[in-house]
């Protein structure tokens, strides 16, 4: 098979050993050495795909969205099949990251993905490709540092929609939406049966105005609790109980497959690293039950609105429910 007039061939020794070299200096960080060695390996192979995909890839981590498109274009002109290549699917997070709403489109069906609104005329053909329909999943914010794993809302197959209410550590709010790798690392199975991937956050896509605050609840019962939370989504916000929904993993537990629900009685969680006196289910059972008045909240609502969102829930039942010690946190 002849690709620009040269005749394709298995990679040399020495494209073997500079790719080999830059994906070890890769994985300690060292991006400019690994660099030099990619670019050297284009030069030596540059009618393989694999060079230039392994520089787009190169530049993704790196965040420079220009250059990945500008390599992975390359690799899927080099490409001998059709559809499926990941190559495609590194072209479609660039452009995305770029919101080259046209490239991004190309990449998904080349990919073969059913992209709505893709016809040959018209706007819809170069507008964000929604309406996608793929549905949850959970994306680990900051996956290199204190790493937190939330549920959201996939807009396509690069960007989510956060959900839940990330901890303050975690630097990100409700409602943002997150760029987000290709390839799940880690998957959360529900108790009704269908799992989840986890996907790893490449970085913060478009930040959310609602600050996210935190609140002490005293709600004698699950139902209180429960009032709250809808009580928010009423409004159009949120309210998370991270007494309840919070789980301290270790890494190699976190990129598993792991059960997304805590257990019922006394069941303790053999994965679940919390505390007794931390967040988390464990650090909330007592002697006699799983449930404990004293909640910690997470609440993502305007100021404008937050107390009066408390205010209004604890009048509904002020003989159960009783809030305290709110703090802006994110």
């Amino acid at each position: 098979m002849r690709i620009f007039g040269k005749v394709r061939h298995r990679p040399s020794a020495s494209w073997r050993q500079a790719t080999d070299r830059a994906f070890t200096l890769i994985g300690d960080g060292r991006y400019e050495d690994a660099g030099a060695l990619l670019t050297r390996a284009v030069d030596l192979e540059p009618w393989l795909s694999e060079s230039w995909f392994n520089l787009a890839l190169l530049h993704k981590f790196r965040h420079d969205w220009e250059q990945a498109r500008a390599a992975g274009l390359r690799a899927v002109a080099l490409l001998d099949r059709e559809s499926g290549a990941p190559d495609w699917w590194n072209v479609g997070i660039a452009a995305t990251a770029l919101q080259d709403w046209p490239l991004a489109r190309r990449a998904w069906q080349a990919y073969g993905l059913k992209v709505p609104g893709n016809g040959q005329y018209g706007a819809a053909a170069t507008s964000e490709p929604l309406g996608m329909e793929l549905g949850s999943a959970a994306v680990r914010l900051s996956p290199e540092g204190e790493s937190e794993v939330v549920w959201g809302r996939r807009l396509d197959p690069a960007r989510m929609e956060v959900l839940s209410i990330p901890l303050p550590s975690s630097g990100r709010r409700w409602g943002e939406v997150v760029l987000h790798d290709g390839v799940p690392n880690g998957e959360r199975v529900t108790a009704a049966g269908p799992s989840y991937p986890v996907f790893d956050e490449i970085e913060l896509w478009a930040p959310s105005p609602v600050p996210t605050w935190v609140v002490l609840l005293e709600a004698a019962t699950e139902a209180d609790r429960d009032a709250l939370e809808q009580l928010a989504s009423d409004a159009g916000f949120a309210a998370e109980d991270w007494s309840s929904s919070v789980r301290l993993l270790c890494r190699t537990c976190s990129e598993s497959r792991m059960e997304s629900d805590e257990g019922d009685g006394e069941h303790l969680d053999p994965h679940d690293h919390s505390e007794p006196g931390h967040p988390g289910p464990l650090g909330h059972r007592t002697a006699g039950g799983l449930w404990v008045p004293e909640r910690e909240c997470g609440l993502a609502a305007p100021p404008g609105l937050v107390r009066g969102l408390l205010d209004g829930w604890v009048a509904d039942s002020p003989d159960s429910r009783e809030w305290r010690d709110l703090e802006e946190v994110c």
